[in-house]
């Protein structure tokens, strides 16, 4: 047997290494899975839906065409779950940060941080992309309803994150609401007018408006 499946921890004592754990058929299938997803945004954000080809996608995932069309056997299938992967990636970060916002922060910058890594996001953009693209009434519904699904739970963290850190129900919806428009209106106006020192100046005016409308409209915190 070969010295190298063994390590010394003391003189005169010979162990054997641990063997590593072989993968699961599972987790070769989801890892596989996985790759085509990463892929397939990646050749969404370089060319666009009009120019997407899943053939470009088995090529970058490293993975014949066979084994993606076993994962996904059509363009739809593809793009659809391709969405459904990155937007809720982006939920369960949304969600973690509405959890542990901490009294003593100021939540409106919370919510203009979030808001931002999601208008200014990859999958934001491929998604508007496509929705503009899409021939198929059908096929653009079911992805809007994905992406409504993935998003109203995000706000509704948020939400109770506000409420939790003083507001009422009414202030904290409308300051939300008010908010992420903004932020999304942003994030659109890129496309064709890109000034982030401009944008970072004009969410600091936004802060300091609706700071004496949130102080004034502020329930007491409970004990």
């Amino acid at each position: 047997m070969s010295l190298s499946a063994f390590t010394d921890e003391r003189p005169g004592k010979r162990t054997r290494a641990p063997k590593k754990k072989r993968r699961t058929q599972a987790q070769r299938t989801q890892e596989t899975r996985t790759r085509i997803l990463d892929a397939a945004v990646e050749v969404l954000r370089k060319r666009g839906y009009a120019h997407f080809r899943t053939a470009d996608v088995a090529k970058a995932a490293g993975v014949s065409r066979g084994a993606q069309l076993h994962h996904f056997k059509t363009k739809e299938k593809l793009v659809y779950a391709t969405m459904e992967h990155v937007f809720h990636n982006v939920l369960a970060t949304s969600q973690v940060r509405a959890r542990t916002l901490k009294r003593g922060e100021d939540p409106l910058e919370r919510v203009i941080a979030d808001g931002r890594d999601f208008f200014f996001s990859t999958p934001f953009f491929i998604s508007l992309d496509i929705a503009t693209s899409i021939n198929s009434a059908r096929f653009r519904k079911q992805l809007m309803a994905m992406v409504r699904n993935a998003r109203l739970p995000a706000e509704r963290a948020w939400h109770q994150a506000l409420v939790a850190n003083g507001m009422s129900e009414q202030v904290a919806d409308d300051v939300l609401w008010l908010t992420l428009g903004l932020v999304r209106g942003l994030a659109v106006r890129m496309l064709w007018q890109n000034e982030p020192e401009r944008f970072d100046r004009l969410l600091e005016l936004w802060r300091t408006i609706v700071a004496g409308y949130i102080g004034t409209n502020r329930s007491p915190l409970p004990r």
